[in-house]
């Protein structure tokens, strides 16, 4: 089993929570003493995990710069799930909510959409294994702890799972600008998928042509779309809210 890299007190505390076997060892800002932090090696420390003190540089470097808050930790790999896993998903839910992303590259993006895709109760969040950005420490600090709760499923072919699911009962929308309605058109309850194209260039053709409908999100101002992880937070609600 690989190693993994995770950074920032919320990633670090979702793996306490959810599988503490998973830390090697951490390393801490030398120094640093608040009361967000210190719960949090206390508890690594009772686990008998080596923790260091070391300076912000080591940190720096060990992240590439990015904004660890003061802890980093090598972890074992978390599980990965694949289509295979997909119908243990489903029969764990009477009426799901999947959420699928269709070439999201940016780990930022990433992140923000499974932070959502928890909050809003989504059972699986899936991906194809290519055209789409790894689920590494940056996406994982993003996600604030949701990328260790919500199933991350990576599929060799995602029209193809799109096809198994929808035969199993689960209905497809996906958002597109030349869509003739708009989310607050559309019934969003049942078992749901709803599919986010990628940042500049949308949906793929074959994952539009697999959907069984396709929905817009009403732009009133002078900007012609939205941030994929602000799109997929309006749609994720709209069918929250109908399905309360």
């Amino acid at each position: 089993m690989s190693n993994e890299v995770i950074y920032g007190i919320h990633a670090v505390k979702a793996i306490l929570a959810t599988d503490p076997s998973r830390f090697i060892e951490v390393m801490v800002l030398k120094g640093r003493q608040d009361e967000r932090l210190v719960p949090v090696l206390n508890e690594i420390a009772m686990l008998g995990v080596s923790i260091q003190q070391v300076g912000r540089k080591a940190l720096d470097d060990k992240t590439q710069g990015a904004s660890h808050q003061g802890i980093v930790a090598r972890v074992k790999a978390g599980r990965q799930y694949n289509e295979n896993d997909l119908e243990a998903i489903l029969a764990n839910t009477k009426s799901p909510l999947l959420l699928v992303l269709d070439g999201v590259t940016d780990p930022h993006n990433l992140g923000a959409c499974l932070r959502t895709a928890d909050a809003a109760g989504v059972s699986a969040v899936i991906v194809p294994k290519d055209k789409s950005a790894q689920l590494n420490a940056t996406a994982r600090k993003v996600a604030c702890g949701a990328a260790e709760v919500v199933p991350f499923v990576r599929v060799t072919n995602l029209a193809r799972t799109m096809r198994a699911l929808k035969e199993q009962g689960v209905w497809f929308v996906g958002t597109a600008g030349e869509a003739d309605h708009d989310v607050y058109d559309t019934k969003l309850v049942g078992p749901l998928a709803l599919v986010m194209g990628a940042e500049g260039d949308g949906m793929r053709r074959l994952t539009r042509e697999t959907c069984d409908e396709l929905i817009r999100i009403p732009m009133s101002g002078s900007v012609s779309s939205l941030n994929v992880s602000v799109a997929t937070g309006v749609c994720l609600y709209e069918a929250v809210h109908q399905r309360r």
